[in-house]
């Protein structure tokens, strides 16, 4: 099972979009979230850009432990699943989906930012990610990057289906 280490940040610009190499269209539900651990079921339609090819549908089924306590890493088991066996899986999640576009920009020192646009209830919302070999390991923050909410488990997708962003108190 491999080790993700992530930091994750507000956004303040849309000039992620122009930076972007391709971006992919999410909708995911949580089958059980309890204690920090999930089983995630995600559909992921990406496309490349500029050209704007379509790659193939995909879904996915994740399951995650709980994160340190700074909220830097976490365990994680991914595998492919047949979209069909997807589809199915998201009927039975839990109340409360993920719907966003995740946009992929990747900076001179190689470092992937994974910029996710939040829809529907969590409108508003945009958060980037980097992942990490490391929890010590340096990179360049991209000028689009506001402030950083690692550790802050209010931006966790799992509690975004729970408590979405349209409801926080502004």
């Amino acid at each position: 099972m491999a080790l993700e280490i992530e930091r994750k940040f507000l956004v303040c610009s849309d000039d992620y979009k122009r930076l972007a190499y391709a971006r992919a269209d999410i909708r995911q539900g949580y089958i059980a979230a309890a204690n920090g651990r999930t089983v995630r079921i995600r559909l992921r339609r990406e496309t490349l850009l500029p050209a704007g090819t379509v790659q193939a549908d995909k879904a996915f089924l994740t399951i995650k432990g709980p994160s340190d306590d700074a909220g830097l890493s976490r365990y994680e088991f991914e595998t492919e699943v047949p979209v069909s066996d997807g589809n199915d899986l998201m009927h039975i999640a839990l109340p409360g989906v993920i719907d966003k576009t995740r946009w992929l920009v990747r900076m001179a020192d190689g470092h992937i930012f994974e910029v996710d646009e939040f829809h529907g209830a969590n409108d508003g919302l945009v958060v980037a990610e980097v992942e990490l070999g490391s929890d010590d390991e340096s990179f360049a923050l991209p000028d689009f990057i506001d402030r950083e909410v690692t550790g802050d488990r209010r931006y966790y997708n799992s509690h975004l289906c729970r408590c979405p962003y349209q409801l926080w108190p502004k």
